[in-house]
């Protein structure tokens, strides 16, 4: 095949070259690959420079006069992961159980050390009187074993419950979310 039929079906086909050991120029008017790097690199250093400059900010900060005002973003709450609501509600019920039977131990041992027991059990035998009132005591019913007996199993009920129903909950939302669409956010960013 002769050169001038080469050329001839390159331009027919755009799929076959002609053979030539010329190397082919670049279209005018189109900056190389290497050429935007470059200058993609020497505008990437221009503001580093800008930036390491204190001095630069600062007067960027001055010729500024007026505030920009904060930034907000509108966003939608679209779905909650029942999975990560589980492990949090557990994790907090569980705490929140254990400040419950701490606090209880706390006010019964208060109310024992401030004779309050005592108090009790002189006013029903001022009141019945008699050898049934003398021998009544009320820490038998509220005792500090049955006191925290009862306790911990309302703890227990407690963490089981918010568990599930914080779990439900996020469940509900979804479902709820996936009709209406969500709950709308309004985030802003601090004014400095």
């Amino acid at each position: 095949m002769s050169d001038r039929s080469a050329e001839r079906t390159a331009t027919r086909n755009p799929a076959v070259r002609p053979s030539s050991s010329a190397p082919t120029s670049k279209p005018k008017g189109r900056p190389g690959i290497g050429e935007r790097i470059s200058a993609a690199v020497g505008q990437a250093a221009d503001e580093h420079r800008a930036n390491a400059n204190p001095d630069s900010r600062t007067a960027a900060k001055k010729a500024s006069p007026a505030k920009r005002p904060p930034r907000r973003a509108r966003l939608r709450l679209t779905r909650i992961d029942p999975w990560s609501v589980m492990k949090t509600a557990f994790l907090l019920a569980i705490a929140f159980g254990v400040v419950t039977i701490v606090s209880v131990f706390i006010i019964w041992s208060v109310l024992s050390a401030a004779g309050v027991w005592d108090s009790i059990n002189q006013t029903v035998q001022d009141v019945v009187g008699g050898e049934e009132a003398s021998n009544w005591d009320v820490e038998k019913y509220v005792g500090m074993s049955r006191v925290m007996g009862f306790t911990m199993l309302v703890a227990v009920v407690d963490v089981v419950l918010i568990t599930a129903i914080a779990t439900l909950g996020a469940f509900l939302y979804n479902m709820a979310a996936a009709l209406l669409g969500g709950v709308e956010l309004t985030l802003a960013e601090d004014q400095r």
